[in-house]
């Protein structure tokens, strides 16, 4: 086999690993992550096998599949946990998940889900959700945000958000602001009522 041909083999390769990425990146945010890995392939246009090739289990596929955006949770907590005051970070995590979510569904199927027990993955997650709770801690010895919250109350924001429908991206971006806005009025232990962003045309609102 000549070098040229070889390199050719290896162009292909990292075509088809990319696309089968993309693609299954678009169809677990869209459908979940029990999409099978055979229609993975068809939607890649590729075989099963060549799937199986580049990532050998379904779990090695989710993990590299979502290792960018639990890098991004990971990043956006610990800047956070850097703010001085404890509430304001809380208050920035909540509204950058929310946002990023808005603009890519499988965000929050990777920030909320159990993914993939990779021993790399899953010491990310863990390390992130411990921040998180440090974070939550701060917040309410502070005094700022209710004693009764739990983790659990970001997975059903999220769960809300996901729940927008907008012709574009930057009306769900809108939506998503004026939810989170929302949200962050009931999360405080003592809420002040101010002003919510502009509301966005939604469906529901049309006459």
């Amino acid at each position: 086999m000549t070098t040229q041909v070889r390199a050719h083999l290896r162009s292909d390769a990292r075509d088809n690993r990319e696309r089968i990425l993309v693609v299954a990146r678009a169809a677990f945010a869209a459908d979940g992550l029990d999409v099978p890995i055979r229609e993975i392939a068809r939607r890649a246009e590729v075989g099963a096998a060549t799937v199986y090739r580049h990532f050998p289990t379904k779990e090695a596929l989710l993990t590299e599949a979502f290792a960018e955006q639990m890098a991004t949770c990971s990043a956006i907590v610990d800047e956070g946990l850097e703010a001085g005051d404890p509430w304001s970070g809380f208050r920035s995590v909540i509204e950058k998940l929310m946002e990023l979510h808005a603009l890519d569904r499988g965000f929050a199927r990777a920030f909320t889900s159990q993914l993939p027990n990779a021993l790399e993955s899953a010491a990310n997650r863990d390390r992130t959700l411990r921040q998180l709770l440090e974070l939550v801690r701060r917040a309410k010895e502070a005094g700022r945000l209710r004693a009764d919250f739990v983790l659990e109350d970001i997975a059903l924001a999220l769960m809300a958000n996901e729940g927008i429908r907008a012709e574009t991206p930057q009306m769900r971006v809108a939506a998503s602001r004026r939810l989170t806005a929302l949200m962050m009025q009931s999360f405080q232990a003592d809420p002040v009522p101010t002003p919510l962003p502009p509301a966005a045309r939604l469906p529901l609102s049309r006459r």
